[in-house]
């Protein structure tokens, strides 16, 4: 897993009832709480927040819009 970053995009690997989400919602990491934690805002087309959660990173994917660098 790619390391989680202030404002990385991610995308829920499992769903998350108690916080009323579901496997694949998009969300932006707006503070992170310990190496393990995040906590995740998820906003509708609009930019309007419909949910907050922190959430343990081995349940986050990290979505990249660009190609990464290489590493030689």
């Amino acid at each position: 897993m790619s390391k989680l970053e202030l404002l990385s995009l991610v995308a829920l690997l499992r769903d998350s009832p108690e916080h009323g989400l579901l496997r694949g919602q998009v969300g932006t990491v707006v503070e992170l709480l310990s190496p393990e934690v995040a906590e995740v805002e998820f906003s509708d087309d609009d930019g309007r927040a419909y949910a907050m959660a922190a959430l343990p990173a081995e349940q986050l994917m990290r979505l990249h819009h660009r190609p990464l660098e290489r590493v030689a």
